[in-house]
């Protein structure tokens, strides 16, 4: 059975960094999965992209060589499970605020005695290119569990949950995080406040020695937060680097656009 790189990667303190596919396309993740990113994530919370869409594409990433990862429209038992057993080498489970919402998405991506994830399934072993009884054995050591921080109150139960047995990462999604931070009349952070809070989500992973990763837009933004000790980082996504790129060629071509800004991409 294969080995998780990247999971291995983040134990071993090793930054790694990947990219969003929200387009749902299969030729868009098989090339972007050949590019050098160790991993690439389906976005299934805030795309359209259903169960048989992402498991073509689980298919598609493992079979390059990048290990496919699902953020799961949330955290329960059944998204967790669907995704796994459709081919996903990790979950990344949104707005995990208390300690009992971590353990119970540690425990539905585990299987017993660890946790409560039920057997059954084929693509999940055909990604790793091991038989099912081999997968069963040894998935829990290899499927990666990165719970997200995007809330006040899932920052102030930081120590708590980061130290939970089975949370291999932590991502913070930055813009859920300002929403979240809103004041009752719903002005929005300072930009000090906001990054305040980042780096007391940043030292709790520190202080309990679990990756903590972002969301960051440019190659610049990469490498200020590797050096901060940021280590599971997104860059992007598969429609931000298409439309971004489109404006770029339209802007220099001095094309004038009739259908607005699209820089909210």
């Amino acid at each position: 059975m294969k080995r998780n790189p990247v999971k291995a990667a983040l134990r071993d303190g090793k930054p790694q960094v990947g990219t969003w596919l929200s387009l749902g396309d299969l030729t868009a993740a098989r090339l972007l999965a050949r590019v050098g990113f160790p991993w690439l994530t389906v976005d299934m919370e805030h795309s359209p992209i259903d169960w048989g869409q992402a498991a073509a594409l689980f298919g598609a990433i493992a079979d390059a060589g990048c290990v496919p990862i699902c953020r799961v429209p949330n955290g329960t038992h059944e998204n967790i499970k669907r995704a796994l057993d459709a081919g996903a080498w990790g979950i990344i489970a949104p707005m995990v605020d208390t300690v009992e919402q971590a353990k119970a998405i540690i425990a539905a991506a585990k299987y017993p005695p660890q946790g409560n994830r039920s057997v059954g399934g084929t693509l999940h072993a055909m990604n790793f290119d091991a038989a099912a009884g081999d997968y069963y054995k040894k998935a829990n050591d290899e499927i990666l569990v990165i719970l997200q921080t995007e809330s006040p109150t899932g920052a102030a139960n930081a120590d708590e949950i980061y130290s939970l047995p089975g949370v291999d990462a932590i991502f913070v999604g930055p813009n859920d995080l300002q929403a979240q931070m809103r004041g009752p009349d719903g002005t929005d952070p300072t930009p000090a406040e906001h990054e305040a809070m980042l780096q007391k989500i940043l030292a709790a992973g520190k202080r309990t020695g679990t990756p903590v990763g972002l969301h960051v837009l440019t190659p610049a933004d990469v490498s200020k937060r590797i050096g901060e000790g940021w280590q599971f980082l997104a860059i992007g996504s598969d429609i931000r680097m298409m439309v971004t790129s489109a404006q770029s060629w339209v802007g220099e071509l001095n094309i004038k656009s009739q259908r607005g800004d699209l820089a909210r991409y």
